[in-house]
């Protein structure tokens, strides 16, 4: 399953000034003494997890940014590119300078539905991932968290969907427009039956039982009308979601959708996680 660039540009500043900046902290005191710091990123996208995470971290840092979207490995490169105030080739590596920052990256296409242990396969003092295991089945967390164990690597995972969603002014579909929307959260997303909305809490305790100490914060999107444009495209793609669903009438999506074309709010839930083998 792959996002447009535009929908990850969209969200990035709401899914930076979401996080927790707390757990984000502790990731970095964690990793204080790396040097360089080693990062992979799974299901990068456009980058957006680097830009949240690399200002925190220390003055050397290598980061491989992993995805099967050939086109958006492309656009995080461009975009990161933009991003660091001078940026250069060296190697078929990305280098960027920031700020007292030297930051190395490779980009790497990869099928981590299947491969996602052969990815871990290399020196790494962190894996991270953003907005990504809600779309991974349990088993798969099962898959990825006994390979991460074997190797004793922190895990750090950003804004995972975890169900709470409400809107201002409500509307008499919410409740059923959520449970449709959950019920397709719940579809094959390229990784088994996807944990959807259970998906932090499941992982915590894939994560636990291999071992690691996990930590978790919420980080949820608290949208108001500034965010007019992200409310639109999120009920418009929540609305898509629940008719393929056929679990709510025509009429009612539509009534639901027109509601949302004005709400003045929306509380959309996530959660954050870092977890770090005992």
């Amino acid at each position: 399953m792959s996002f447009s660039p535009e929908w990850l540009a969209l969200r990035e500043p709401v899914d930076h000034r979401s996080l927790s900046h707390e757990l984000r902290a502790q990731v970095a005191a964690h990793l204080a003494s790396a040097s360089p710091v080693r990062v992979m990123d799974m299901g990068c996208g456009s980058g957006s997890n680097l830009r949240a995470l690399a200002d925190h971290l220390g003055g050397s840092q290598h980061w491989t940014l992993v995805d099967w979207d050939e086109n958006l490995l492309a656009h995080a490169r461009e975009a990161l590119a933009q991003w660091g105030e001078g940026a250069r080739d060296e190697d078929g590596a990305l280098v960027i300078h920031r700020a007292d920052k030297r930051i190395e990256v490779v980009f790497e296409r990869a099928d981590l539905a299947r491969h996602v242990a052969h990815a871990l396969e290399r020196p790494l003092d962190l894996v991270t991932a953003a907005a990504f295991f809600d779309l991974v089945s349990e088993d798969w967390m099962d898959g990825f968290s006994s390979a991460l164990a074997a190797r004793s690597t922190p895990l750090y995972t950003t804004l995972t969907y975890n169900g709470v969603e409400r809107w201002s002014p409500p509307h008499a579909a919410d409740d059923a427009m959520r449970e449709a929307f959950h019920t397709h959260q719940h579809s094959d997303k390229g990784f088994g039956p996807a944990a959807g909305p259970d998906a932090a809490d499941a992982l915590a305790r894939s994560l636990a039982r291999q071992g690691y100490r996990v930590a978790n914060a919420s980080s949820p999107w608290l949208l108001t009308v500034a965010d007019a444009r992200l409310i639109g495209d999120l009920a418009q793609g929540a609305s898509n979601a629940v008719r393929e669903t056929g679990l709510v009438a025509e009429a009612d999506i539509d009534s639901w959708i027109a509601a949302r074309a004005g709400a003045s709010g929306c509380e959309v839930g996530h959660t954050d996680i870092f977890a770090v083998k005992v």
